[in-house]
């Protein structure tokens, strides 16, 4: 483990092309963000971050989409772990599915960002939305 752990407000920012590369990158930064905080890689809170970050990211990309715009990923660390990703297509909101499989509203991945965060939500910006999950910090 990292001996400097964080335990004060710190943020992180990249803006990100909005492609599937793109998503797989936002993983990859925000494990090695958090690993700079302090979190070592492939504990089971890296893991967590990594999937509630594959998940945001990858609705960024495949709803949030626009022709010539990228999304951001933003972390920021106060008490709590904040993962923002914020997409140009304000218009589309993300509903976590509660059906059954198949059906066209909602997505399975938002089930397990509940499961995941202590909160998550979605707030609306200009232009756009930022889709974001709060997490425990382990380190607090």
């Amino acid at each position: 483990m990292n001996s400097e752990i964080t335990t004060h407000r710190v943020e992180f920012e990249q803006l990100i092309s909005s492609t599937r590369r793109g998503a797989r990158l936002a993983r990859l930064l925000a494990q090695r963000q958090v690993a700079q905080w302090g979190v070592p890689y492939g504990c089971e809170f890296s893991d967590t971050v990594v999937a509630v970050v594959a998940e945001l990211a990858a609705n960024a990309v495949l709803h949030g989409h626009l022709p010539g715009r990228g999304f951001s990923l933003r972390l920021v660390l106060d008490g709590v772990l904040r993962i923002e990703v914020s997409d140009a297509r304000g218009e589309r909101l993300p509903v976590a599915k509660e059906g059954p499989p198949g059906e066209e509203e909602g997505g399975l991945g938002l089930l397990l960002v509940g499961e995941l965060a202590v909160d998550w939500g979605v707030t609306e910006r200009d232009p756009g939305k930022t889709v974001w999950a709060e997490l425990v910090w382990p380190l607090a």
